[in-house]
C-alpha cells in the first residue's frame, strides 16, 4: 500500500482550508485557485445563463428531452441540481434558457425523426425557480414562411424582442442560413424572415451542405455582436463567425449587418472543432466567459466536450476571443467561485494492484491507476470544517478498447459503491468526472473501486457546492 506523500506544512494551508470550510489533509491537499479544461466531459451546444438570483442556468442537447442544470459555479455546472423536461417529438436540439417579461422560456428545435421537419418551439414557466413549477407548452415559434429551423434565439433590444434562428432558404439543405424576424411576444412572430448571414466565404463553405448556425448575442455599448457558427459540425473546421450592427439601427434590414471575413474563433493548442457557444460573465459579475463544444479528438466529429475559458473586449465593442487555451494548461477559475481543495492522484493511498506511475500530460507528473482487479483501490482523506454538498470532480481518462464509457465505482465514508462515469476519449487525454457528495464535519474517506472497463485520475478539486 503506497503512503501519503507529504507536500505542506505548517499552519498556513490549515488556515486557508478553514476559511472557507474544508480543511483536507495537509500532507496531501492544497488550496488552489485553478482549474482544467473540460467542465462537462460529453455534450454540444452548451448554453448557460447568469440570473439575477446568482445561479447558473445550463442546457445542452440531450436528444430526447430538454434538461436544466442549476449550478453557483461555471466550473461545477456538470454536477449541478438538474430536472429534465419532456417535450414530445425526437431529435431535440440547441435548447436555451431565457428570462423574458417576468416568466422563463425554453426554446428548442425538434422533428418527428425526419431532419427536413425539424421546426423551433418554446415553453414557458412562470416559477420562480425554473426547476420547479410547471412548464406550458407554447407550441412553435414561426415566421409564415414554415421552414426548416434550428438554434432560435431571441434578442432583447429595450422592450422589442427579435427571434434569431438557422434555417433552409426552401425545403432542400442546400444551405443553413441566419434569419431574424420580430416578435410581438416570446412565442409569436410578427414579422417576415429577413435573411442576415448567408455562407460566403471559404471557411463557411469548404464543406457540404454549407452552414451558417448557433447564432448567440452579446450586447457591448452600442454594439450588437451576433456570433455564430460556421463550417461542417461534424470536421475540425468548425468554427465562430462575427456578425455586428448598431443597436439604433433597422436590425430588419440586411444591410444594418456587417459580417467579419475572417473567424473570430478556431481550431488551435489541440483543440479540434469548436463551436456553438454562449456567453455570461463570473460569479461576481467582473469576468466575461466563453462557453463553447468541441471535438473530444482529432476528426472525432460529433463526439464532443464541453469546454469554457475567459475572454476580453476590443476597442470597438466586439469580443476578443484568441484561441482555445491548451487542454493541459490551468485556467484561473471565474472570479467569485470558491478556492478548491485539490489532491494529486498519486496522493491516495493504493491496494490491490492499483499503483501511481508517470503521465505526461498530468498536472504533477504522476497518476493513480491500475484499478483494475476486484480488490483494487485507490482512496483519499478529506478534512472537513463544516459538514454540507460538496462538488468531487476529478481529472480523469479512460482508453478502455471498444468501450465509450468506463466506469470506476466511488464510495463515501463506507457508502454502497456508485458509478463514477469516464467518457473514452483515450489515455492521457484527461476529461473531467464530477458528482454531487455530502461530506461531514471531520474526515471523510473517498474509495475508488474497479467498475466497467478501466480509468485513471489525475487529480480531484473538492469545494463547495452552493
Amino acid at each position: 500500500m503506497r503512503k501519503q506523500k507529504s507536500k505542506w506544512t505548517g499552519g498556513l494551508l490549515l488556515m486557508l482550508l478553514l476559511s472557507w470550510g474544508l480543511a483536507g489533509h495537509a500532507g496531501a491537499a492544497s488550496v488552489q485557485q485553478d482549474f482544467y479544461n473540460v467542465v462537462i466531459q460529453d455534450g454540444a451546444d452548451p448554453w448557460a445563463y447568469k440570473h439575477t438570483d446568482g445561479y447558473y442556468y445550463f442546457t445542452k442537447t440531450t436528444g430526447n428531452n430538454v434538461t436544466i442544470w442549476k449550478s453557483r459555479t461555471l466550473s461545477g455546472l456538470d454536477a449541478g441540481e438538474s430536472v429534465s423536461i419532456e417535450t414530445g417529438g425526437q431529435n431535440i436540439w440547441a435548447p436555451e434558457i431565457h428570462y423574458l417579461n417576468g416568466a422563463w422560456y425554453i426554446y428548442y428545435a425538434k422533428d418527428d425523426g425526419d431532419n427536413a421537419n425539424h421546426r423551433m418551439y418554446v415553453l414557458e414557466n412562470t416559477s420562480q425557480n425554473p426547476l420547479q413549477g410547471t412548464w406550458q407548452d407554447r407550441g412553435q415559434v414561426t415566421d409564415n414562411t414554415n421552414k426548416w429551423a434550428i438554434d432560435g434565439t431571441v434578442l432583447q433590444v429595450g422592450n422589442q424582442l427579435y427571434f434569431i434562428w438557422s434555417g433552409w432558404e426552401g425545403n432542400v439543405n442546400v444551405s443553413q442560413k441566419l434569419y431574424i424576424a420580430r416578435m410581438s411576444n416570446p412565442w409569436t412572430i410578427v414579422s417576415d424572415r429577413v435573411e442576415i448571414s448567408t455562407p460566403e466565404y471559404t471557411w463557411e463553405t469548404n464543406h457540404n451542405p454549407h452552414v451558417n448556425e448557433g447564432p448567440q448575442v452579446v450586447i457591448r455599448g452600442n454594439i450588437i455582436n451576433l456570433i455564430y457558427s460556421a463550417s461542417g459540425s461534424w470536421t475540425n473546421d468548425y468554427c465562430l463567425g462575427l456578425i455586428t450592427a448598431d443597436i439604433n439601427a433597422d436590425l430588419l434590414q440586411s444591410s444594418s449587418w456587417h459580417k467579419r471575413s475572417e473567424p473570430i474563433f478556431k481550431s488551435a493548442n489541440g483543440i479540434y472543432g469548436p463551436g456553438h457557444a454562449s456567453f455570461t460573465t463570473s460569479p461576481d459579475g467582473t469576468g466575461d466567459w466563453i462557453v463553447y463544444h468541441n471535438a473530444k479528438n482529432n476528426q472525432s466529429g460529433w463526439n464532443r466536450e464541453i469546454r469554457i475559458q475567459p475572454f476580453t473586449w476590443n476597442a470597438d465593442n466586439t469580443p476578443n476571443l484568441g484561441s482555445p487555451l491548451a487542454p493541459n494548461s490551468k485556467i484561473p477559475v471565474p472570479s467569485g467561485e470558491p478556492e478548491r481543495i485539490r489532491i494529486e492522484g498519486e496522493e491516495g493511498q493504493f491496494g490491490g494492484v492499483a499503483y501511481a506511475s508517470g503521465s505526461p500530460n498530468g498536472s504533477g507528473g504522476m497518476k493513480a491507476g491500475h484499478i483494475d482487479t476486484a480488490d483494487s483501490f485507490v482512496e483519499y482523506s478529506i478534512d472537513i470544517a463544516s459538514a454540507g454538498e460538496y462538488i468531487l470532480s476529478a481529472r480523469t481518462a479512460n482508453g478502455t478498447t471498444d468501450l465509450a464509457w468506463s466506469t470506476l465505482m466511488i464510495s463515501v465514508n463506507g457508502s454502497d459503491p456508485a458509478p463514477f462515469y469516464i467518457t473514452n476519449k483515450g489515455w492521457e487525454n484527461w476529461g473531467l468526472s464530477t458528482k454531487r457528495v455530502h461530506l461531514q464535519a471531520g474526515e471523510n474517506v473517498v474509495r475508488f473501486t474497479k467498475g466497467n472497463g478501466y480509468g485513471e485520475i489525475d487529480l480531484i478539486d473538492v469545494f463547495p457546492a452552493d
